[in-house]
């Protein structure tokens, strides 16, 4: 399974919260591992392990244990993904989780069904979480309920929550629970739920107009395509295949063991995908290559060098069935880059 991640805006709001409350900006970067020129685009990638490592080293470096609660009290989602400002744009409540359910991987990625969020009708209105392993890092649980009950007051919802059920432990700071949520709070419970008063899911939103939906929704589709292929494992081989084409030792033996496949495994995922290794290979030389020679910044023979070919002719003949071209003609026919 490849790695989980979460937006680099939900980081840098959890930094921000962690520095405010007293923690030291380089301890948190130097303990979660996070560097921090990641963090300048909110829709970049950060390994979720890196994010555990973040909350983990903010409750302590800011003394407060309820911090994952704390953040979901205060973080505006808008502030940190365009989830958040579909949510604003959306119509009504209901539209906003359906939202929150399409897109929200671009915020966290988990473990689990397609749809994190289950809506459950029975004793009431239900929206269950089913992410797997809960426990394993409850602070997700803490933050997404709390900014789940508290966002929308911004809207207007001034009771949303009637019930919270969650499977970790009674915390400590249980009174924080109470303050937050204005509910009964089950803990121990076998799963992680919200029972929603039915009569605001349908309150009225609309807080950006209906063009701006639109807008957002094709950027976000975007931004999920992207973290989707990004998934894949041709991405992955693709990736692996970049730091090591120059040694010319690209082969599938050593791409397999750095993915822990066997190659016969490794084989069959690309055949899924409808490639092989020996495509994918091909195809990240013609792309690199055309990179190196369309830039002028190297010569045809250190081009050859970098995309994994020993010898200059070799790599002269795959280029011409890549383009009909040779690489001399191809570089000197651009303007150089400056």
């Amino acid at each position: 399974m490849s790695e989980l991640t979460v937006a680099a805006g939900l980081a840098r709001g959890l930094m921000e919260l962690a520095v405010s409350k007293g923690a030291s900006r380089e301890d948190l970067v130097k303990r979660s591992g996070i560097d921090p020129e990641d963090l300048q685009d909110q829709d970049r990638r950060i390994a979720f392990p890196k994010y555990v490592a973040l909350m983990r080293a903010g409750k302590e470096l800011c003394h407060d244990p309820a911090l994952a609660l704390h953040y979901g009290e205060t973080n505006d989602l808008s502030q940190i993904s365009i989830v958040g400002l579909l949510g604003f744009a959306s119509e009504t409540m209901v539209d906003a989780l359906v939202q929150l359910n399409r897109y929200g991987r671009l915020v966290v990625e988990f473990d689990g069904p397609k749809n994190r969020f289950h809506v459950e009708h029975k004793d009431g209105l239900w929206i269950v979480d089913t992410r797997k392993n809960p426990n394993a890092f409850p602070e997700l649980t803490e933050s997404t309920f709390a900014r789940m009950v508290c966002g929308p007051r911004k809207f207007g919802v001034t009771r949303l929550a009637k019930e919270v059920h969650v499977t970790h432990a009674e915390p400590a700071y249980r009174a924080e629970y109470d303050r937050i949520f204005q509910a009964p709070v089950v803990f121990g419970s076998d799963r992680n739920a919200v029972r929603m008063d039915e009569a605001w899911m349908t309150h009225r939103i609309a807080l950006q107009p209906r063009y701006v939906f639109g807008i957002l929704s094709e950027h976000a589709d975007a931004l999920l395509k992207n973290l989707e292929s990004s998934k894949s494992t041709r991405s992955r081989v693709e990736s692996l295949l970049m730091p090591v084409l120059h040694t010319g030792n690209a082969s599938m033996d050593l791409i397999a063991g750095k993915m822990a496949l066997s190659r016969p495994t490794l084989f069959r995922r690309l055949k899924a995908e409808g490639v092989t290794f020996e495509r994918v290979l091909d195809e990240l030389r013609h792309k690199l290559a055309l990179d190196y020679l369309s830039a002028r910044k190297v010569s045809v023979n250190e081009t050859a060098y970098l995309v994994g070919f020993s010898e200059p002719a070799a790599f002269s003949r795959a280029f011409k069935r890549w383009t009909g071209s040779s690489p001399r003609a191809m570089r000197d026919s651009r303007p150089e880059s400056r």
